[in-house]
């Protein structure tokens, strides 16, 4: 009798100290919070062959924080190997190791076509970047750029 009153006991505090866990909400710093809002925007155009397009936006999510996003009909050649997005001060990528190259910024690797997201360096000012590109380095060549307007 001991034993099935220890038992029930055991079930009866797991079931109630399990009733009002809620689940974790897991926040992905890499997507936006909310709603991104558009402050500039423009249309991949292709270069090399890589098959580019889609619509680049930066903006800014309901926290503050800034993100590059690249529309559902992105796309461009991803087996070539690593394409990186730079923000540039023109639609040239035009590498300056020596000085560090203040008019360009690596946001990151495109993985995917379709939507994507990337978050702004903390710190970084993109006011004067007026172009997305895409870069391969694999190959050497750019792959599109976006005008930002």
């Amino acid at each position: 009798m001991k034993k099935s009153l220890l038992l029930f006991y055991v079930a009866f505090l797991g079931l109630i100290s399990c009733s009002g866990d809620t689940d974790s909400v897991v926040i992905d710093p890499t997507m936006p919070t909310g709603s991104l809002t558009v402050q500039r925007s423009g249309n991949f155009i292709d270069q090399n062959g890589a098959g580019s397009a889609g619509t680049a936006s930066l903006g800014v999510d309901t926290q503050g924080k800034e993100f590059l996003a690249f529309n559902a009909a992105f796309k461009t050649a991803l087996a070539t190997g690593t394409v990186t997005v730079f923000l540039s001060t023109s639609a040239t990528f035009t590498p300056d190791p020596a000085n560090g190259n203040p008019n360009l910024l690596a946001i990151g690797p495109v993985r995917m076509a379709g939507e994507n997201f990337f978050a702004i360096p903390t710190g970084a000012s993109t006011g004067k970047y007026t172009h997305v590109i895409l870069w391969c380095g694999s190959v050497g060549v750019p792959f599109g750029n976006a005008r930002l307007q």
